[in-house]
């Protein structure tokens, strides 16, 4: 059980970080389970060439999967401060919003798509972009604790 103290000085962002981190961790996870991911056996470790798609739409490779793992660690990492929390959503947000750029100047059949992303990919990761920096920029969240 938490010490009350310690839970009523929560920020409200550190939930929310701690819930996305949460998400990335088991899209990563996801992304290594045959069934889950379609055209398994076609994943690479990078490069556009994988026919490896997550849901059976958005293309992955087993560098991809590692990033979001790595994006769900520091997600929970950084959870643990109300600044970390802050810092996680903001600059998570703003690397999507490049991913976002960068898929979307980048041929999909190109060898500069390394990682590898898809159209389903490159609109998500603007939803994930526009999401993750409206939640860590909402005025007075890190001020407001929550009391439970």
């Amino acid at each position: 059980m938490a010490h009350p103290q310690a839970t009523a000085n929560r920020s409200v962002l550190q939930p929310i970080a701690m819930t996305v981190g949460v998400v990335f961790l088991l899209v990563g996870i996801a992304g290594f389970i045959p069934g889950v991911t379609t055209n398994y056996d076609t994943m690479t470790f990078a490069g556009h060439d994988s026919q490896a798609l997550l849901l059976g739409v958005f293309q992955v490779s087993i560098l991809h999967n590692i990033v979001h793992l790595l994006f769900g660690v520091a997600g929970l990492a950084m959870a643990r401060t109300a600044g970390g929390a802050r810092s996680f959503l903001v600059g998570g947000g703003v690397i999507y919003l490049v991913l976002w750029l960068y898929g979307m100047v980048v041929g999909h059949d190109t060898a500069a798509n390394f990682v590898p992303m898809n159209a389903a990919d490159n609109w998500l990761h603007l939803g994930l972009g526009v999401g993750m920096v409206a939640l860590g920029l909402l005025p007075g969240m890190m001020g407001r604790r929550t009391t439970a």
